[in-house]
């Protein structure tokens, strides 16, 4: 793996943004929920990232991609709904299928960790992971994040909720 960096989502980021996500559309749609068609387009991923950018302006998002020197944008990663009265996010990742298992997403979370407790001052964070999405779920929980019993046990939900205490 080459040399692997996390940084704030910039405007610049649309074409290799669109790149990415159409690249690894149908492994995404397989793990969580489907984006609009429309999103699949320049105009689409635009809209998406100066959607976010306004976001992290007011405080209520935080917008990242992971980058390989040479693959360019392999992953994402988002505090989103952050709530700084009190004190919690949620968090939200995606990664490249042809980079799985390769420890991206657990560094993209530990990232996000981070990010809220230095930047955002936060203490806790939240996750939803489908119930099958089990590669999501060992990273939450390598991470700290814990499984909130009642959610995991409704066998009517497809998800589950997730919380870390920071």
């Amino acid at each position: 793996m080459n040399t692997l960096s996390v940084r704030k989502l910039e405007k610049t980021d649309t074409e290799a943004l669109l790149t990415f996500e159409i690249r690894n559309r149908e492994w995404f749609e397989s793990q969580i929920d489907a984006r609009a068609p429309s999103f699949y387009s320049l105009q689409g991923v635009t809209d998406h990232i100066e959607c976010y950018l306004s976001g992290f302006a007011t405080g209520t998002w935080h917008p990242f991609v992971i980058e390989d020197a040479i693959e360019g944008i392999v992953g994402r990663a988002n505090l989103k709904d952050i709530n700084s009265p009190k004190g919690c996010a949620e968090v939200g990742y995606r990664v490249d299928q042809r980079f799985c298992g390769q420890g991206l997403a657990t560094l993209a979370l530990k990232h996000l960790i981070q990010e809220a407790q230095t930047h955002w001052n936060l203490t806790q964070l939240v996750a939803h992971v489908y119930k099958n999405n089990i590669g999501s779920r060992k990273v939450l929980e390598r991470c700290g994040f814990l499984i909130e019993h009642e959610s995991w046990i409704d066998n009517t939900k497809d998800e589950c909720r997730l919380i870390l205490s920071i």
